[in-house]
């Protein structure tokens, strides 16, 4: 069923599926998702009323993820080793269609290349969740929505999509990439 975007009012989250390379479940998680901060710096001068933080065309700071685990599994095990883990988490969003009064479904994905920053075994606690920690940094992200890509970050290869719109495009360019 096709989601009518002037009709329908996003609810939720219904759930996710988290998966490696290898399009394996890698366990029950939460994913806490990052948050994408431009890199900018202070102009001030001749022409400028005072200062302005003005960011620099697709450069971000440093973007990590943190997936929590209720119990301890091989693939957390596995992505503690140091070296680059890609992961994608695959989504279904709710919506209410208030027109037709039913509620309707879109998928939604993010896809990560990681590399693994710190990871926290947890706690014994009997009858209780292991509450297991990991926290990646992302040198790639690409962000999906119904089939659309919304984000795309490629921190090595110079991309920063946002929208469809390249910003790295002319710089790619100027530098010979």
């Amino acid at each position: 069923m096709a989601v009518d975007v002037n009709t329908s009012e996003p609810i939720r989250l219904v759930n996710f599926r988290a998966y490696n390379s290898s399009n394996q479940l890698i366990g029950t998680t939460d994913l806490t998702l990052p948050k994408i901060e431009y890199m900018s710096d202070t102009v001030k001068g001749s022409g400028v009323a005072g200062e302005v933080d003005l960011p620099t065309l697709g450069h971000t700071g440093s973007i990590t993820v943190t997936i929590n685990w209720r119990a301890a599994t091989e693939q957390a095990a596995e992505l503690a080793e140091q070296k680059t883990h890609e992961m994608d988490f695959r989504g279904s969003v709710q919506y209410y269609d208030s027109a037709s009064g039913e509620y309707k479904t879109i998928p939604a994905r993010v896809s990560l290349r990681t590399t693994p920053k710190s990871f926290e075994i947890g706690k014994f606690e009997p009858s209780a969740t292991m509450d297991e920690t990991e926290e990646f940094e992302v040198v790639y992200l690409k962000y999906t929505l119904n089939g659309v890509d919304k984000i795309e970050i490629d921190k090595f290869n110079f991309v920063s999509k946002i929208n469809g719109k390249d910003y790295l495009e002319g710089v790619r360019s100027d530098i010979g990439m």
